[in-house]
């Protein structure tokens, strides 16, 4: 069988069916997973609602139960439901067959081990390709066994966990899960906990087909639908999910998207009001306001760098309370060091209610003091090369390395760094007014392109 080695990228695997990815494919990941992890219990797998992810997932449970893994099905869940699953019931791993929010014709795998601790490119992938490629077939005379269960009404009640249900307020809200399946995860939450909230429906059925394209919030034309029928419908809140509904975007009053850099100033605060003083994870594409935040609230700021794998391990390592990233992805310790896409929904709720604020004047200092780029992409044939030639040219400013190059100065300072996932070089920029922004914007723009 030939492999596109290609699939096995730095967090995931994930490939076109059925050229790239297939239930071959997945049967020797499968495999290849048992032979990696080599658990003693029970491996847990779910399913995004993509075309072919059930017959991914069927594939991939033979893999192991012909290796002698005794498997428990889970059917339809979210990724972060991957987390908690494992986390929760204390499997010895779990899989789950998405391909997050890529077009419809992409699927793949996302793997963790027992913890869950994250299965990364260096750490587990490419052990797993290494197999697939050698191939080599793991037999067992054993054959495991498979049991299914839902995990859906614990999982809803562990969410609600994080916050006191009698304060959340009745609110309309405006649910657009990009025909994933985070609209009907939110109203089984929203249902479990009685909460009083008035549900407003967008792209809300699940749909494997996608049929309004790429199901992303973080693509800008993809919002304009959801902030208009949170504008015209008198919502007081608007929230969206990608395909696999692990990351959470929101759109204030009045149809103001709000950006993750800023909306995670809010959660950070309510994360620091209940939890004093304990560490709060950022990364370096935007800064500013997130250490405004931290400080004001009186937490103790950590860097890392961009990705998943590296903000668990900062999580775990300085037993931080939880962590932001401007993709929409949100960490938390007591979410076993993993990232959720429902515990923010949740929390805003709880927010607004407790302040009796609208969600647009609660951003509103922080969106009139730091004005964003938005994330740019280039092309760039020598990243590193050029990532050093910035370096170079802004020298007298504080430069670090920490992730790409990060550029700071009294008004403006940027992020240029390789993506983890594709051959790009990605611009981020802040500055303290809109025409700063632009200008150095433009002006980093051009060196990168030239």
């Amino acid at each position: 069988m030939k492999v596109d080695e290609t699939i096995f990228k730095a967090y995931d695997i994930r490939g076109i069916y059925p050229d790239s990815i297939n239930e071959d494919v997945a049967y020797k990941i499968g495999q290849g997973f048992a032979k990696f992890t080599n658990p003693v219990g029970e491996v847990m797998i779910g399913m995004d609602v993509r075309l072919h992810s059930e017959a991914i997932k069927n594939a991939v449970i033979k893999g192991l139960t012909d290796a002698g893994i005794n498997v428990v099905d889970v059917g339809l869940m979210s990724t972060d439901m991957l987390y908690f699953g494992v986390g929760n019931y204390k499997f010895e791993g779990g899989l789950q067959s998405t391909a997050s929010h890529n077009p419809p014709e992409w699927h793949g795998l996302k793997m963790v081990e027992k913890g869950p601790a994250p299965i990364t490119y260096e750490h587990g992938i490419t052990q797993v390709r290494d197999f697939v490629i050698s191939g080599e077939t793991l037999s067992s005379d054993k054959i495991g066994t498979v049991r299914k269960i839902d995990i859906w009404d614990d999982y809803c009640k562990h969410i609600l966990s994080w916050i006191d249900v009698a304060k959340i307020k009745p609110m309309k809200v405006v649910l657009n899960p990009n025909f994933g399946l985070g609209g009907k995860i939110f109203e089984k939450i929203v249902e479990t906990g009685g909460l009083p909230i008035e549900i407003i429906k967008l792209n809300f059925e699940p749909d494997g087909n996608f049929p309004k394209g790429r199901p992303d919030p973080f693509i800008p034309e993809n919002r304009i639908e959801f902030a208009e029928l949170v504008k015209t419908s008198g919502a007081d809140l608007g929230i969206t999910w990608d395909a696999d509904s692990d990351r959470v975007f929101f759109c204030a009053d009045g149809g103001l998207f709000v950006e993750p850099y800023f909306l995670n100033t809010v959660l950070i605060k309510q994360m620091l009001v209940k939890n004093p003083g304990e560490k709060i994870v950022y990364d370096p594409r935007y800064t500013w306001a997130l250490l405004d935040a931290i400080k004001e609230n009186g937490g103790t700021p950590v860097i890392s760098r961009v990705g998943h794998s590296y903000i668990k391990e900062i999580l775990r390592d300085q037993n931080a309370l939880f962590g932001a990233e401007s993709s929409g992805h949100t960490y938390y310790r007591d979410y076993w060091h993993s990232d959720c896409g429902m515990i923010p929904p949740m929390q805003v709720l709880e927010y607004l209610s407790e302040t009796g604020s609208k969600l647009s004047e609660v951003v509103a200092p922080v969106l009139g003091k730091y004005f964003i780029s938005g994330e740019i992409n280039s092309d760039v044939e020598d990243k590193e090369g050029k990532m050093n030639e910035i370096a170079e040219k802004y020298k007298d400013a504080d430069v670090s390395r920490l992730d790409g190059v990060a550029v700071e100065y009294s008004d403006y300072r940027f992020c240029v760094r390789p993506s983890n996932t594709e051959s790009l070089l990605r611009l981020t920029l802040e500055a303290k007014s809109k025409e700063l922004m632009e200008v150095k914007r433009d002006e980093v723009l051009a060196i990168i392109r030239s």
